[in-house]
C-alpha cells in the first residue's frame, strides 16, 4: 500500500470505512469519500489512461481536474475526471484509451 498514514504536518491518517471498487477486472480497497487517483495511487496504479497514437502511458497531473491526464472509464462512462471523483462501493474502473469508449 503506498498510501501515507502519518503525514508529518497533517499527522496521523484517520481510521475511514473502506470499499472494494474493481479496476481493469481486479478487485482493490479504497477509504469510503477518497479520490478515485489517491485510491488506485496509493494501490500502485499510477497509469489511467493511455494516448491514443502511441498507446503512451498517462497518470495524475495537475490533481484538481483541469488536465484530463488522469480520465478512466468508471461504471462505462468515459472521460471521468479520476482526481476529482470519490470512490464508490463497487465502482468498475477502467484504463481508457484515447477518448474512451461508451459501454
Amino acid at each position: 500500500m503506498n498510501r501515507i498514514t502519518d503525514h508529518p504536518i497533517l499527522g496521523p491518517l484517520e481510521e475511514a470505512e473502506m470499499v472494494d471498487i474493481i479496476v481493469d477486472g481486479q478487485v482493490m480497497q479504497a477509504r469510503k469519500g477518497e479520490m478515485i487517483a489517491a485510491a488506485l495511487m496509493a494501490n500502485g496504479k499510477n497509469t489511467f489512461r493511455k494516448t491514443v497514437k502511441r498507446e503512451e502511458p498517462r497518470g495524475i497531473y495537475c490533481g484538481i481536474g483541469r488536465c484530463t491526464d488522469c480520465v478512466m472509464t468508471v461504471n462505462g462512462i468515459p472521460n471521468v475526471r479520476t482526481c476529482v471523483t470519490e470512490v464508490e462501493e463497487g465502482m468498475v474502473i477502467q484504463t481508457q484509451i484515447g477518448s474512451g469508449e461508451w459501454q
